[in-house]
C-alpha cells in the first residue's frame, strides 16, 4: 500500500512539474513578444535611460521596469539570460533584493551583463541583504538594534518558534523567499571589479551621492519596517569606466 501511495505521489509531482514548466515557457514566450515594442520605444526616446531589474511591482517613474514575473507596467526580463538590450544603452541600472534570488554563477553573469548594457560612465546600484550584518547577530553582546531585528524577523516570518534566537533568524534570512546566495560587501565588490566596474562604494538604503539613485528602495515598505530594512540591506554602487 505504501508503495502504491509513493508511486501516485511521484506521478503527481511529475505532472505538477510538467505543468509548471509549460507555464514558465509560455510566460517567457509571451513576455519576449510583448517587450519588443516597449524596448524599441525606450531606445528611441531622448533623455537619460534607466533600467530597473526585478521591479516586483515597485515601478519607478522614468525607469524601464522589468521582472521575471512582470506586472502590467513591467517587461519580462530573466537576469540569468543575456539582457535583451544593445551594448552601452543605459545610464543607470538598479536592482533591489533581486540578485540574492539567483545562484552565485548567475549573479556574476548578471553583473557582467549590467556592465555590458551600461554606457561608459554609467552606474549600477544593487541593494541586497548583507551577510556580514546577518552573521553579526551571533555577537556575544548584541546592540539594541540587533536585538530588535531578531525579534522583528522572528515575530513576522518564523511562526514555528517563539525563541528569539539568531539561529532561526540566520536560517530564515539565508534560506527563505527562495534565496540562493547572500553576499557580503567584500564579495559583491570583488565581483563588480571583476566585471570591469570601478569606484565601488557602499551606501545605506535610500542614500546615494547621485541624486538619480536616492530614495529608490522600497523593501522597507514591503516588510513594514524601514529601520529593520536599513539594518539588513546594503546598497552597493559601481561605475563603468568612461
Amino acid at each position: 500500500m505504501v508503495g502504491v501511495v509513493k508511486r501516485r505521489l511521484k506521478r503527481s509531482q511529475i505532472l505538477v512539474s510538467a505543468v509548471q514548466s509549460a507555464r514558465s515557457t509560455a510566460i517567457r514566450h509571451a513576455g519576449r513578444r510583448k517587450r519588443r515594442g516597449i524596448i524599441n520605444a525606450c531606445l528611441a526616446a531622448a533623455g537619460t535611460k534607466k533600467l530597473q531589474l526585478g521591479a516586483g511591482g515597485n515601478d519607478l517613474d522614468g525607469w524601464l521596469c522589468s521582472d521575471l514575473f512582470p506586472q502590467p507596467h513591467e517587461i519580462y526580463v530573466d537576469v540569468t539570460e543575456r539582457l535583451p538590450f544593445p551594448d552601452r544603452t543605459f545610464d543607470y541600472v538598479f536592482s533591489e533584493h533581486q540578485i540574492e534570488h539567483v545562484p552565485y554563477p548567475y549573479g556574476v553573469f548578471m553583473l557582467h551583463e549590467c556592465f555590458r548594457v551600461l554606457k561608459p560612465g554609467g552606474v549600477l546600484r544593487i541593494a541586497t541583504p548583507d551577510l556580514e550584518r546577518i552573521v553579526a547577530l551571533y555577537a556575544a553582546e548584541k546592540s539594541d538594534l540587533q536585538q530588535r531585528y531578531i525579534r522583528f524577523v522572528t515575530d513576522k516570518f518564523i511562526p514555528e518558534t517563539s525563541d528569539y534566537s539568531p539561529c532561526f533568524v540566520v536560517n530564515c534570512d539565508v534560506r527563505s523567499w527562495e534565496h540562493q546566495f547572500i553576499y557580503d560587501f567584500a564579495t559583491l565588490a570583488q565581483e563588480m571589479h571583476r566585471a570591469g566596474f570601478v569606484e565601488v562604494t557602499r551606501h545605506a538604503a535610500g542614500e546615494s551621492g547621485d541624486v538619480a539613485l536616492r530614495g529608490l528602495e522600497a523593501h522597507g515598505r514591503v516588510i513594514g519596517d524601514e529601520e529593520m530594512n536599513a539594518y539588513e540591506t546594503m546598497a552597493v554602487e559601481a561605475r563603468r569606466p568612461a
